[in-house]
């Protein structure tokens, strides 16, 4: 192989000192004193709104919440009086990979895939990057809870629930391996054809190969004994009792009827919907089976050139008004979308959902569904102080200003490369124009 050693070290050069390359907020330090937060509008993420709150939180713990009527001790803490300002819960974002991938298009920033359709034993955990420039791009629109998620193949490994903030992947965990994500075969594709310059749908034809596959997957972890050692039959043995969710990806009606008998015949306890864009089709089988939905597509385009324009903002209300315990994801795992979490929620309100009902799709519904909601979610007593401070409505661009987070009580830095970027030009534009 040719030595290119000094074309190496020039763009190395060029990575590491570029203006625009920088580097990410420092982690907060740990809770030092009570903390009151004094005359706010306290959206408990619930459905309850609190108006002239008060909430009060020590080493990282909440530890009252109520109106000003309440009478609640404030002696000793440190008051931040917010004049009206609006307190949100912090969001919790499913099935994302961030903090695995960084820039799309160059290889050596991402650490999403393995080789092969079985990839039970990875742990997405240990490649989550702390130190990930996108990771403030989503905090300052109040995402302070992320379900960071492996891809590749059909059996995708274990993905965990993190705190937005930390030194490193030990320090942000909040619940480790908390589910196995398997990608049901398709029966279809759409893709695009670049002779006839449109997109057609084709047959899978391994769509049978792909099924027994897993079946032989599933059979031989069901039964699995621990010998030999087989790291993948040994990372699903959390499915057949009841300590590991199953995340089923699928969209399509056949293929999520499909992947639930599948997964009920092999005794998984605990199954998630991911994606849903045909679950109202099947609701009857969801709900009988009481599975939850994390539908992933509110701003998604009509599947169908005759569904309605408006059918994917539409579909959280119906999920909802359907009976299933509904969430709401950022878009699968297309990482330039999912900061934009709150913002489809909003659109769910506009759509059917009163505006407190699609503010608990993002909070408590999705702490529910990946199990940590006895830590976030909601704003109440016993739970992590993890939360935000908005001038306006979290859920509307138009009005969303977030002034301060705290996670479990540690007040983080919001500031990130965006703002540096819009602080930088909008001085630049500022200026007065010159003969």
């Amino acid at each position: 192989m040719k030595n290119n050693l000094p074309g190496i070290l020039v763009g190395s050069l060029i990575f590491f000192c570029a203006p625009g390359f920088a580097i990410v907020p420092v982690p907060a330090p740990e809770q030092s004193e009570p903390i009151a937060i004094t005359g706010a509008i306290i959206h408990v993420g619930n459905g309850a709104v609190i108006g002239d709150g008060i909430i009060t939180f020590d080493d990282g713990v909440i530890t009252a919440v109520g109106s000003a009527m309440d009478a609640i001790d404030l002696s000793g803490h440190r008051v931040i009086d917010l004049q009206g300002q609006h307190v949100y819960p912090g969001f919790v974002l499913p099935n994302t990979t961030l903090g695995l991938v960084e820039v799309e298009n160059i290889r050596s920033t991402q650490d999403i895939i393995e080789e092969g359709d079985i990839n039970a034993s990875v742990r997405a955990a240990i490649a989550y990057n702390t130190d990930s420039e996108l990771i403030p791009t989503l905090r300052f629109n109040g995402i302070l809870t992320a379900q960071i998620t492996p891809q590749g193949g059909l059996v995708t490994g274990l993905s965990s629930v993190m705190k937005l903030d930390g030194w490193n992947w030990e320090d942000t965990m909040l619940v480790a391996d908390d589910a196995m994500h398997l990608n049901w075969p398709t029966l279809r594709s759409r893709d695009f054809n670049e002779e006839t310059e449109q997109f057609e749908t084709t047959d899978n034809e391994e769509y049978a190969g792909q099924v027994q596959v897993l079946n032989s997957l599933f059979q031989n972890a069901s039964t699995y004994n621990g010998a030999p050692i087989n790291l993948n039959l040994l990372a699903m043995q959390g499915l057949f009792n009841g300590m590991v969710r199953l995340y089923l990806h699928a969209n399509d009606a056949k293929e999520i009827i499909a992947g639930v008998q599948f997964a009920r015949r092999y005794g998984v306890r605990q199954i998630v919907l991911v994606g849903g864009r045909e679950a109202l089709q099947v609701k009857d089988l969801l709900l009988a089976n009481s599975i939850p939905v994390i539908y992933e597509g509110v701003h998604a385009l009509p599947e169908q050139e005759w569904h309605d324009v408006d059918a994917s903002f539409r579909m959280p209300f119906l999920l909802h008004e359907a009976g299933l315990k509904v969430g709401i994801g950022g878009g699968a795992t297309e990482l330039q979308s999912q900061r934009n979490l709150p913002f489809f929620a909003g659109t769910a309100a506009a759509y059917g959902l009163d505006r407190e009902t699609a503010l608990s799709l993002i909070t408590r519904n999705n702490a529910e569904i990946l199990g940590v909601a006895d830590r976030v979610g909601t704003i109440e007593t016993g739970k992590d102080a993890t939360l935000f401070v908005s001038i306006g409505d979290a859920l509307d661009m138009r009005t969303s200003q977030v002034q301060q987070a705290f996670i479990q009580g540690r007040q983080i830095d919001l500031y990130g490369t965006q703002q540096e970027l819009y602080e930088r030009f909008d001085e630049k534009y500022s200026q007065p124009e010159r003969d």
